[in-house]
């Protein structure tokens, strides 16, 4: 019973070996420096000595718990601690001996060694034992590598460092053959023993290095340098041609715990190879923003909705209403804010957002303050065969939407839209463009009372519905081929939570009571999307990430532009004169704008035409509406 009490009690074995090797090192520290004359000197006061310097280390080991500390986990802190310890009770003895005796039998040099001997006592069993227990008594003087997997590690940072430690360790998976990082002055030195070998850029001469050498490593992993989307795209064609794996380490902050094992490599996102930089944001603005208002989202079921609802949700509004049309997304989404914060008050509305009534009705009891209207039909085929319900959904529910939002007092609306609106060449293009402008009018007209618009510009967002992503994800499941319309194709992606971050530190850049910027009504904000990317080499991208080769295992096929598609697409017009913000990543955009009682007057005549869907009116007023709009094929639409 009283082993297993020990066995249990490790700081009291460790207090014990402390205060025994204290009267050990001064018993030694003597020896060493009287060497023969040791017992002719010692023997009137050694027993004495050794007891009180021996108390006193127990007095200050146990004052400052230094028996506390774990082992296994020894560090260069506890080697500090032990430092402070011993310097701090030795101070205390030869003080003590000095006011008994005057130091009269103690060599005073004897000082100096018991120190360092004490030091090394103490902390030399303790890095031995981590030792021990981070790779084994046998890795102490061998280590067998053979069997684990070579790889070939980018980035010499700190998670470079946490992975390398951990490879050290017994029963691990990989052996780290190189290390390749950005910062030139770590190239030709070392980490934990392995070589800084090039940067990423010189993966190709390091892999013919390596396999000239022998040593072929079958996996490349990143780490934590800040490798751009074009050159984690370029290790994965390099990975791809030597016939390696591409993966990533997690992050630190991603670890379970401090004594949990590092996770293993994450395979690489598609998010991953977009490789924008962190955006800065004033996330107390946006608290402030959010906290203590009522809150209505539309399209909350959507991609972009249900993320402006975890986001506004996890800023404690004041209520938060969930507006969509559909019941299953409106559902998850509902579900989901329930479960992620318990105690918000919420409501559900299944509604469509053409219905005016239904918002008067909702507007008059819920008296939301800020409105998010992220509601619309985007699927620009679909949107190209079902005109007139783009139009009503796209133009009409926000004008709806708009006006109710004036009608009840709310602060602010925010309208979410898109590049698609720049020249556009779709139909959905060109209702958002509309949307834009009556939102653009609205916020003219009444930027000196109580309710702003703020509309706000970006392209794609990786990973929404009826998006190119999951399309191609969905066709690689089946074996292929991936579709592309077109090999020139290009593309602005971003994640759906960065455009909503943005999106609401846009609103943060309006909505500001204090300074109300009344010379920027009427104008849009646009999102810094980075630059086009190639869909093409999406797909080859998302090939190459499920370990499959492009044209050779899947196959990808040129179905064509569809109805209302275009090459490319712009984020702001030509007329449309760019501003900077405050936030980099946010700019500015000058008003076209139109008359708002004549555009009002038009969107009753859009209104009715498209009720009764009569296509060929409906699609001759928004050409009028939006001069912009390319619709070459006009009759060929009519009769659709």
């Amino acid at each position: 019973m009283l082993l297993r009490r020990l066995r249990f009690n490790r700081p009291y074995i460790a207090a014990i070996h402390d205060i025994c090797m204290a009267g050990v090192a001064f018993v030694l520290s003597l020896y060493l420096r009287l060497g023969d004359d040791f017992w002719p000197q010692t023997e009137d006061f050694l027993a004495a000595g050794t007891f009180l310097f021996t108390a006193i280390c127990a007095g200050v080991f146990v004052s400052l718990r230094l028996y506390r500390g774990v082992w296994r986990y020894a560090s260069l802190d506890d080697l500090v601690a032990i430092t402070k310890a011993v310097s701090l009770a030795i101070l205390i003895f030869a003080v003590a001996m000095f006011v008994f005796n005057r130091l009269e039998f103690m060599p005073r040099s004897a000082l100096a060694i018991n120190w360092l001997l004490l030091v090394g006592m103490l902390g030399g069993p303790r890095l031995i034992y981590r030792v021990a227990k981070d790779r084994g008594l046998l890795a102490l003087f061998q280590d067998s590598l053979e069997e684990r997997i070579p790889v070939l590690l980018v980035g010499a940072g700190n998670t470079a460092d946490a992975f390398l430690r951990q490879q050290r360790k017994p029963g691990e998976h990989y052996r780290i053959v190189g290390l390749l990082d950005e910062d030139e002055s770590k190239v030709g030195r070392s980490m934990h023993g392995v070589p800084v070998l090039g940067a990423s850029t010189d993966i190709n001469r390091v892999l013919d290095h390596l396999r000239d050498s022998a040593i072929r490593p079958q996996r490349i992993l990143i780490a934590d340098t800040p490798v751009s989307g074009q050159g984690i795209a370029r290790l994965l064609e390099t990975a791809d041609q030597h016939g390696m794996s591409l993966a990533r380490l997690p992050k630190l902050t991603d670890f379970k715990t401090d004594k949990a094992a590092m996770a293993e490599p994450q395979p690489i996102a598609i998010e991953d190879l977009l490789g924008r930089p962190q955006t800065r944001l004033d996330r107390t603005a946006m608290a402030k923003l959010i906290e203590g208002r009522r809150v209505l989202i539309t399209g909350a079921g959507g991609s972009i909705g249900s993320e402006l609802a975890r986001q506004v949700a996890e800023n404690k509004p004041d209520q938060l209403i969930l507006f969509d049309h559909g019941e299953y997304n409106l559902y998850c989404v509902d579900h989901e804010i329930m479960e992620r914060t318990p105690t918000l008050s919420r409501r559900a509305v299944l509604g469509d957002v053409r219905d005016r009534a239904l918002l008067d009705d909702i507007f008059r009891r819920e008296k939301p303050e800020l409105v998010f209207h992220a509601a619309a039909l985007k699927h620009v085929p679909l949107a190209e065969t079902n005109p007139c319900e783009a139009i009503l959904t796209n133009v009409i529910g926000t004008r709806e939407v708009a006006d109710a939002s004036q009608a009840f007092g709310a602060t602010a609306m925010v309208q979410i839209s898109t590049d698609k609106a720049v020249n556009p060449t779709s139909i959905m293009g060109a209702t958002k463009r509309l949307a834009e402008s009556y939102c653009q009018a609205l916020d003219h007209e009444t930027a000196s009372k109580m309710t702003r618009y703020v509309t706000v510009r970006f392209g794609n967002v990786l990973g929404s519905a009826g998006s190119v992503v999951p399309l191609f994800q969905r066709q690689l499941s089946n074996g292929g081929p991936l579709t592309v319309t077109h090999p020139d194709v290009t593309r602005y992606f971003m994640t759906v939570r960065e455009a909503v971050e943005l999106v609401l530190q846009a609103s943060t850049l309006a909505i500001r009571p204090s300074k109300a910027p009344i010379s920027d009504s009427g104008k849009l904000y646009v999102l810094d999307m980075g630059e086009p990317i190639k869909i093409l080499s999406l797909a080859h991208q998302i090939i190459r990430l499920s370990g499959l080769r492009p044209d050779i295992d899947v196959a990808i096929k040129y179905v064509g532009l569809r109805a209302g598609e275009k090459l490319s697409e712009q984020l702001f017009h030509e007329s449309e004169t760019l501003m900077p913000t405050e936030h980099e990543a946010i700019r500015l955009a000058s008003a076209r704008l139109v008359e708002l009682s004549s555009l009002r007057k038009r969107l009753n005549e859009l209104s009715v035409q498209a009720e009764s869907r009569n296509v060929e009116p409906t699609l001759t007023i928004l050409k009028e509406l939006v001069p912009e709009f390319i619709c070459d094929s006009l009759e060929d639409a009519a009769t659709q």
